[in-house]
């Protein structure tokens, strides 16, 4: 019997204890920096009993900022989070027998001092830091001027590069996106924040290659990734009122009209729990207003989802869209809105409204010399245009938490644009080679060459464009940690007409220069465009382990585009234009739908992530010539993998390797097999033919720092190959006529690396930075049936010594030295193997910020230029010096009156080399010369309230 009674008691332990177990459960969650939203590493997370405080269980976070604490018992407990330089966060939690698992969700640390009682202990942090894959500076170690823009900032952080029209390159990578505290600001136009916003408000400046939305939320890579600064704000700078506003009046040379300038700045940020990030960005409303004819633009300039699908160009000539060096003068009027909020518990909405008004005058006189077998053919230019566009943008980005486990974002776009341009170009064309000296040595010569063909080309449009642009995502957690389903719908639309007149009269000679006959042109152009786009992508990820996760994917995208073109001819005698041009005109549809399915593998530990994945894509592209009534169906299947890996040593040093495939469509304008003369004796023409470009990417990026950040060091470098690269097929007739078509080559690599090495000098406290930025490029091109390689290769190195010891006195100074070279495989004569030139550029800048006593200020920058190596008379030295003194007064120093001068010594031009596969070209263009202003400058800043 006590036998029985015994198993009894055995049996019913046993039960109970089986019960208790079943009834235990897992607590997950993520640990993300307030600011950024980055994941945070090896951030301690404990468990522990409400009533006495003490320790339970505890955990770290992975790579990816996840965590799991595993056989919780039944009960209720705080969970502790904390992270070195972070406020501590704690919270109650309930684990109720029934609820096998439970997700607390995103938890965001907060970076900030610690107050005890009257003494605040700060942690100093180090000048740059690297967190992984984000490269960190601390924007109180890099002084700069009192109320200077983000700009100036940027300017003094080793690897960071800020041209004059305010482009930002990174480790030798253009920036496109720039974050304030983890969120857009005025949509995506990065100028907007960087030259809007006073840089004393900064605390941090994080550099990443951000991933996209879907990505972020799923965890996995898929190597969309785009080169990214986020500007996280001060604690204390949160919460007020502050703003640059400004008003000035100038003198200008004769026959200029006066210089004038106004701008309008008022920012007013209320975050919610006294500057905490965490608890939201409360309410933050952004009020920006311009107007000069002083080259300065706030903004960019057609900034959106996409510039649409109208045509505002005129007849070739001068410098590419992008160019870093200022090639014209603009006058700008514009002004936008920018509210961000949080409405209610569950949303949060980021909203902006951006009109501007931009007139564009270009003067331009350049030299262009195209390879030919055997010889070479010099194009001497003048080009004078206006371009006047207004443009309204419209942006949001809506989250909305529809549960603990689902959210939604939804991030709409609507770009409207009008468009007036007018143009006249002269050219004049010589041949040299068998006869002439063409390319000898590192100039450009050949001018006393036979006489070829003259040109004189009027043209101007008019167009407006609509393009929308929307993007939802629908991201669903489970239970089990790490198992996600996300849905993203891409969309967009556009719709454009523009109409165009193109009055031209081209003279053509014979053989010896002479015996001239002219052609003369006198055509209406009429084009509609439209085009509508939508990519669907799901993604499911599944947790294999803790530290293993597997992705599968699937998107489906179709893309449909219209382009029709209709030319007329003038009739003399009625003046109509009423004659069709039928080998001029038109009208073109196409369609471009792909399959996209893969997978990826990712597995992560505390240092190391590694991404392996592959998709299958079946495309097809559909042509329909309608003028001609013909069609095309092609399919294509093509393989695409991918790979990441990155490490994080000890000592602040990351590493990220990443090889991508990707797939390139050519555009409708590239397959409409329809004549362009928009400049007669440059005429280009479509390939209906044209296929898809495959692209091998490899990329490496390198960041360390030491000794408390005061030494760094960076690297950038990447690879690009391609098999069936869209190349151009150039003819040139024996009049001089060039006629260019996009075709599929192979042969083509490119390399492009960068180095940044960064010091701070003790005891004097300078900071010392020296880059290095290397490139090389391999194409191959047609010219006249035979194939052509170029090759081109350019070196850069440049030191810059920045002060940062003294609030009164400031100064850098920089250096920078360029060579580059061009070569070409087609021979220029018999006794020459190729056409090569070499030229160097030369810069160096001095600049100077100096408190006088009496509140005075004296401020001023010197910039040298040399170049040499081009073409005659496009080798130039001069100097642009700008200098101001200012009086501040008012509390604070908020309000100056400023008297500035612009190139005091009346120096200032605008010299550029483009070398390409088929010609290599130099453009000088007018630009703004010395001015007088004189300006009233208030600043605002109240925090705290």
């Amino acid at each position: 019997m006590k036998l029985i009674l015994l198993f009894f008691c055995l049996f019913l332990t046993t039960s109970l204890f089986a019960q208790r177990t079943g009834a235990k459960a897992e607590i997950g969650g993520m640990v993300v920096d307030s600011a950024s939203g980055k994941p945070l590493p090896l951030a301690s997370v404990s468990l522990m009993n409400v009533r006495d405080s003490s320790y339970i269980m505890g955990t770290v976070t992975d790579g990816d900022g996840l965590f799991q604490l595993r056989s919780v018992a039944p009960g209720n407990y705080r969970l502790l989070v904390t992270f070195l330089g972070y406020r501590n966060r704690s919270g109650l939690i309930t684990v109720a027998s029934d609820v096998p698992a439970i997700n607390v969700g995103i938890l965001r640390m907060v970076e900030q001092s610690n107050q005890l009682q009257e003494v605040v202990v700060r942690q100093e942090s180090p000048p740059i830091r690297v967190k992984q894959d984000t490269l960190e500076f601390n924007a109180g170690s890099f002084k700069t001027q009192p109320n200077a823009a983000v700009e100036e900032l940027l300017r003094k952080l080793p690897g960071m590069e800020v041209s004059r029209d305010g482009t930002i390159k990174a480790q030798g990578q253009t920036v496109n996106r720039v974050l304030v505290d983890g969120k857009p600001f005025f949509g995506n136009d990065p100028k907007m924040a960087t030259r809007n916003l006073p840089a004393d408000i900064v605390d941090k400046v994080q550099l990443y290659d951000q991933s996209s939305d879907q990505s972020q939320f799923s965890g996995i890579d898929d190597g969309n990734r785009e080169r990214t600064i986020n500007i996280t704000l001060k604690g204390d700078k949160r919460k007020g009122y502050f703003g640059q506003n400004s008003l000035g009046v100038g003198t200008a040379r004769d026959g200029e009209a006066n210089r004038y300038q106004g701008k309008l700045n008022l920012n007013r940020f209320n975050n919610r729990g006294d500057g905490d990030a965490a608890h939201g960005p409360g309410t933050q409303i952004s009020l920006i207003g311009q107007a000069n004819n002083l080259n300065q633009q706030n903004f960019t300039l057609g900034a959106g989802p996409a510039q649409g699908p109208v045509f505002v160009g005129g007849p070739e000539g001068g410098v590419p869209t992008g160019s870093q060096t200022p090639t014209n003068v603009i006058e700008v009027r514009a002004g936008g809105l920018n509210y961000r909020d949080k409405w209610g518990r569950r949303a949060e909405i980021a909203a902006s409204y951006f009109l501007n008004q931009a007139i564009t005058t270009t003067d331009q006189q350049s030299r262009r010399t195209s390879i030919l077998p055997g010889r070479s053919l010099t194009i001497d230019q003048q080009n004078y245009s206006q371009h006047r566009q207004l443009t309204h943008r419209f942006n949001v980005r809506l989250d909305w938490v529809l549960d603990s486990l689902t959210s939604l974002r939804l991030t709409p776009s609507l770009s409207w644009l009008t468009t007036n341009f007018t143009s006249q170009l002269s050219s004049r064309s010589t041949l040299s080679g068998l006869d002439g000296p063409g390319l000898d040595g590192p100039g450009l010569k050949g001018q006393a060459n036979p006489l070829v063909n003259t040109g004189e080309t009027a043209y101007g449009s008019t167009g407006n464009g609509l393009i929308g642009y929307n993007n939802l995502l629908f991201m669903r957690k489970f239970r089990r940690e790490g198992r996600t389903l996300s849905f993203n719908l891409n969309t967009i639309l556009g719709d454009g007409e523009t109409q165009a007149f193109n009055g031209s009269v081209n003279t053509f000679y014979d053989s010896t220069g002479t015996n001239p006959v002219s052609n003369r042109l006198n055509q209406r152009n009429q084009q509609t465009s439209s085009n509508q786009q939508n990519t669907l992508t799901v993604s499911y990820t599944e947790p294999i382990s803790f530290t293993q996760k597997l992705e599968l994917r699937y998107a489906y995208s179709t893309s449909i585009n219209q382009a029709d073109r209709e030319v007329a001819d003038r009739t003399e005698a009625t003046g109509l234009y009423d004659r069709v041009n039928v080998p001029l005109s038109n009208q073109f549809h196409n369609l471009f739908a792909f399959h996209r399915a893969g997978a990826t593998f990712q597995t992560q530990r505390l240092r190391a992530r590694l991404a392996l994945g592959l998709d299958l894509q079946q495309s097809l592209l559909q042509l329909d010539n309608r003028s001609a009534d013909t069609s095309q169906r092609r399919q294509y299947v093509n393989l695409l993998p991918n790979a990441l890996f990155s490490y994080t040593f000890s000592g602040n040093r990351n590493l990220r390797l990443q090889y991508r495939t990707r797939l390139m469509t050519p555009s409708i304008t590239q397959l409409q097999p329809v004549i362009d003369n928009t400049n007669p004796l440059n005429v280009r023409v479509g390939n209906p033919q044209l296929a898809p470009e495959f692209y091998n990417t490899l990329m490496l990026i390198y960041n360390a720092s030491k000794d408390q950040g005061s030494r760094s060091f960076s690297a950038f470098a990447s690879l690009n190959q391609s098999n069936n690269r869209m190349a151009t097929a150039t003819t040139i007739s024996p009049s001089g006529v060039q006629t260019t078509q996009p075709i599929n080559a192979g042969g083509y690599w490119s390399a492009n690396g960068s180095m940044a090495i960064g010091r701070t000098l003790q005891p004097s406290n300078l900071g010392l930075t020296f880059t290095t930025n290397v490139s090389l490029s391999r194409a191959v091109s047609f010219i006249n049936d035979q194939r052509n390689q170029a090759k081109n290769a350019s070196l850069g190195q440049g030191i810059r010594l920045q002060s940062n010891f003294s609030n009164s006195l400031e100064y850098g100074l920089s250096a920078n030295l360029m060579y580059q070279t061009a070569a070409y495989s087609l021979p220029l004569r018999p006794s020459d193997p190729n056409q090569k030139t070499a030229f160097w550029s030369q810069y160096a800048t001095a600049d100077l910020f100096w408190k006088l006593p009496c509140r005075f200020v004296l401020t001023s920058d010197l910039t040298y230029t040399a170049t040499t190596g081009r073409a005659a008379g496009y080798n130039q030295q001069f100097a642009l010096w700008n200098v101001a003194l200012a009086r501040q007064f008012f509390k604070g120093d908020q309000g100056e009156l400023r008297v500035q001068v612009f190139d005091l010594l009346n120096q200032n031009r605008s010299l550029v080399r483009n070398a390409t596969d088929t010609y290599v070209e130099d453009v000088q263009s007018r630009i703004l010369r010395r001015y007088l202003l004189v300006s009233f400058v208030y600043n605002l800043r109240k925090f705290g309230i």
